[in-house]
């Protein structure tokens, strides 16, 4: 993927990851479109960026979606990159009845996705040069027992991109996937900003920036330190791994 001369939406815009992914772009040249739920944090963000744009979107509502995607057509004929980094990731008792939280995450994280995708798609190949990034997770490969839907939609984010590049292989659309290890943002809570169990946010923005720099056919887009869960299962002896791993983080 070219890092810059896109113009790039990236859901999930306003805060954490996909905020730092829109300002790390803004920065390279890029006309970037940010999208979320609460325009007051999206004028936040343009206001501290200059010439960056934003949208609502109610990622869980299917026709939200498609009317979000057909106005974006409108006003971004040049659209040529979606960042699909929209999500959201709550702790769940699963001996626990009620289905809210596991519902709505899977509304958000994985029909979300889908369902942008297929409204975008048909726009997207008719660019000369477009792509597709998704965004799981490590947890897509060993997943965090507290949060089990949350680690169930990255796995299946990861197999849909998968499916999606095969698919598109011989198109313009190029399939990435960013797969982010444990990173200092807000996603579960204030307290995670802060967590020294975490991957300063910056840091992590940096060396993504770096790896699409020197590597722009990449399909998955691996920092260092998401490495052992992307290759836990090859690394053997998983079950000790798995079992350590939700130990540990239990105590965190």
């Amino acid at each position: 993927m070219q890092v810059s001369g896109n113009t790039i939406l990236i859901t999930g815009g306003g805060s954490g990851i996909g905020r730092a992914l829109a300002e790390a772009f803004h920065g390279r040249g890029n006309q970037v479109v940010i999208a979320g739920r609460r325009q007051q944090v999206l004028d936040e963000v343009t206001a501290a960026n200059p010439g960056m744009e934003s949208a609502v979107l109610d990622i869980e509502d299917a026709d939200a979606i498609r009317d979000f995607a057909e106005q974006l057509k409108l006003d971004h004929p040049a659209l040529n990159v979606v960042i699909h980094n929209a999500g959201i990731m709550r702790a769940e008792a699963i001996q626990d009845s009620s289905l809210d939280d596991a519902e709505a995450t899977v509304a958000t994280n994985l029909l979300g996705p889908i369902r942008l995708t297929a409204a975008l798609l048909p726009h997207l190949l008719a660019q000369p040069h477009a792509a597709i990034i998704t965004v799981s997770s490590g947890l897509a490969f060993l997943p965090l027992a507290a949060t089990p839907t949350y680690s169930a939609t990255k796995a299946a984010v990861h197999s849909y991109t998968q499916s999606l590049r095969h698919q598109l292989r011989d198109t313009s659309v190029q399939v990435i996937e960013l797969i982010p290890p444990y990173v200092q943002t807000e996603l579960m809570g204030p307290g995670q900003a802060s967590d020294p169990n975490a991957m300063p946010l910056r840091d992590f923005i940096d060396e993504v920036m770096a790896i699409l720099d020197s590597s722009p056919d990449a399909t998955e887009i691996l920092v260092e330190r998401v490495r052992p869960l992307r290759f836990a299962e090859a690394g053997g002896n998983y079950p000790a791994f798995f079992r350590q791993f939700n130990d540990a983080s239990s105590t965190h």
